[in-house]
């Protein structure tokens, strides 16, 4: 099985979600994707597989949002592609790929409902905050 995460590894979600992935006995590809950017082909599969706009997979904190305006309803689908490709810090992530679909892993434990072994044991995010119990039961 090929599990493949768009991974920004100054991101917490994206670590939490790592480690999820390779808790569950999982080593995936991971594209550091402000490195490597998907080509605009693969952004636009992407985002039609998690059911999604453009508009709804851009990153507002951190990033140039502001400065270009682009809460402006005024731009369109491809527009907005063309700004996260000229600024790939604008793609939300992380981004997982797994053969069971495609999800934005925000919350990190989202990953969870996409990977083939769900059962991985208890799981605490970087933070603290508790994800799976030590009786294995997912804390929502």
């Amino acid at each position: 099985m090929t599990v493949t995460i768009y991974h920004n590894p100054d991101c917490g979600t994206s670590r939490n979600t790592l480690a999820i992935i390779r808790q569950s006995g999982e080593e995936p590809e991971v594209i550091e994707y402000l490195k490597d950017p998907p080509p605009r082909e693969r952004l636009v599969e992407l985002i039609a597989a998690m059911g999604m706009t453009p508009r709804e997979l851009l990153r507002e904190k951190g990033t140039p949002y502001a400065e270009l305006k682009l809460g402006d309803p005024k731009w369109s689908d491809d527009e907005i592609l063309d700004f996260m490709l000229a600024h790939p810090i604008l793609i939300n992530r992380p981004i997982v790929v797994s053969p069971l679909g495609v999800v934005l892993a925000r919350p990190s434990e989202a990953v969870l409902d996409i990977l083939p072994n769900r059962d991985i044991g208890p799981f605490t995010k970087e933070d603290g905050e508790v994800v799976i119990d030590a009786s294995g039961r997912r804390i929502i």
